[in-house]
């Protein structure tokens, strides 16, 4: 096309739109637009406060309450779409149809919302809803305004190749919308595995863990390379990546890939699983999620540490429960030098016997372990079947000991100091009342 024929063709626009504009059909159409828009919105807020959708829907099935809950929520676009369809009837058969184009496109732009909004509705992540119904209403309005077709060629029109690859605006919006479709799919049919995978009673929990993990992850693969394939991606011409991909993960991404590799081998040595109890470092408390990068370990007053995998793999971990739940409780205690030690040793026995969470099968045991300074000291040793709440028991056993010694007159040592001052006394002040 030369410069005369572009300077032909913006001369005929500039024409167009400047009788379109001197029309007064337009403003007929605006105005009677305004109006439609003015009453929808009135009746969509009249709609939405007078009708309560928890208890006119109370038994419907849920996804008829769903689909109940977003026609309401959108009971203004439905009622500006009839509004403008019927304004738009009412002028093709009074005037010529063309004088009523901007209605037409106002209506199809309308119900192209609300079927996209109902559409839509299934999605749970509102985030995605919002992308999802913004970029197809675009594509619809560019459709139904004849720019498809135009604005798909202008995107497709500018390209920078990378090696083989040739990347578009056009492709990478193709190829993000089946992305996030594919990865949709991919977290339904993971989350419905999860949820076979978690009812089944011979896998153990780790064994439970290790396969949503690999199903995730085997999933979340396919998808991608389904995705690049049906852009036309070949994904040989990829391999320009890989070691700049190499150099990343060694360098910027290794604890990382530390981290899940050594989430793989903790699920796969089955060390530690969901349920144990566990004591790292510092930190004590039972496994009550093992993710990709960490573990979850509740102390069971409220907080939680999140623990990286690379941790219990390099670090020694204490794992209460990992062969027998059955725990040894120690009690440590002492008595002056006046108490009888056997009669001590009998009644701590007696009293550890009767514990709630005392096991029967296994006797209780107290020795004499020493001959302090200060007193007898003594070991108290019994087992419970379950190591959580064991300073609990503790505290029970250490309390019935203190109201058994007072009973029996035992006396438990505590340090006296004695102090002796030589060569004079210490001067005493006198003070003397004077009372009228």
């Amino acid at each position: 096309m030369d410069l005369h024929d572009l300077a032909d063709s913006l001369h005929a626009a500039a024409r167009s739109v400047g009788a379109e504009i001197t029309s007064p059909w337009l403003y007929l159409q605006l105005g009677l637009i305004l109006t439609c828009a003015g009453i929808a919105f009135g009746t969509g807020a009249a709609v939405r406060s007078r009708i309560e959708m928890t208890s006119v829907a109370m038994g419907w099935p849920a996804p008829l309450r769903l689909f109940a809950r977003v026609l309401v929520g959108s009971a203004a676009t439905a009622t500006f779409a009839l509004l403008v369809v019927l304004a738009r009837v009412v002028m093709v058969t009074s005037t010529w149809p063309s004088r009523s184009y901007l209605l037409s496109v106002a209506a199809n732009l309308a119900f192209a919302w609300l079927i996209i909004r109902l559409v839509t509705s299934v999605i749970r992540n509102t985030f995605l809803v919002r992308l999802v119904s913004v970029s197809a209403w675009l594509v619809a309005a560019l459709s139904i305004l004849g720019q498809l077709e135009p604005a798909i060629d202008a995107l497709d029109s500018v390209s920078v190749v990378l090696g083989g690859l040739r990347l578009t605006p056009l492709l990478v919006i193709k190829l993000g919308v089946l992305l996030i479709v594919a990865l949709w799919l991919t977290n339904i049919a993971s989350n419905f595995a999860e949820s076979r995978i978690t009812q089944s009673a011979d896998l153990t929990p780790s064994i439970q863990v290790l396969l949503i993990k690999m199903i995730r992850l085997a999933l979340m693969v396919f998808a991608v390379a389904v995705a690049m394939s049906a852009v036309g991606i070949n994904l040989s011409a990829l391999a320009i990546f890989s070691g700049a991909a190499g150099v990343g993960i060694g360098f910027g991404l290794q604890k990382i890939v530390a981290n899940f590799i050594s989430g793989i081998i903790l699920l796969a040595d089955k060390s530690v699983k969901p349920g144990d109890l566990v004591t790292i470092g510092d930190s004590s408390g039972r496994i009550s999620a093992m993710k990709t990068r960490y573990i979850s370990v509740a102390a069971g007053d409220g907080r939680e540490f999140l623990i990286p995998n690379e941790d219990l793999v390099t670090q020694k971990v204490t794992n209460w429960t990992y062969t027998d739940k059955n725990t040894l409780v120690k009690v440590n205690f002492a008595t002056n030098y006046d108490a009888d030690p056997r009669r001590v040793c009998q009644l701590a026995i007696e009293i550890a016997a009767t514990a709630k969470r005392a096991i029967k099968g296994k006797p209780p045991n107290c020795i004499l372990t020493e001959f302090a300074e200060a007193g007898m000291k003594f070991a108290l040793t019994f087992w419970i079947a379950d190591p959580d709440g064991m300073d609990n028991v503790k505290s029970e056993v250490m309390l019935s000991l203190w109201d058994a010694f007072k009973r029996e007159g035992i006396r438990v040592p505590y340090p006296v100091r004695e102090i002796r001052i030589r060569g004079g006394a210490l001067p005493v002040e006198t003070t003397v009342e004077v009372s009228n």
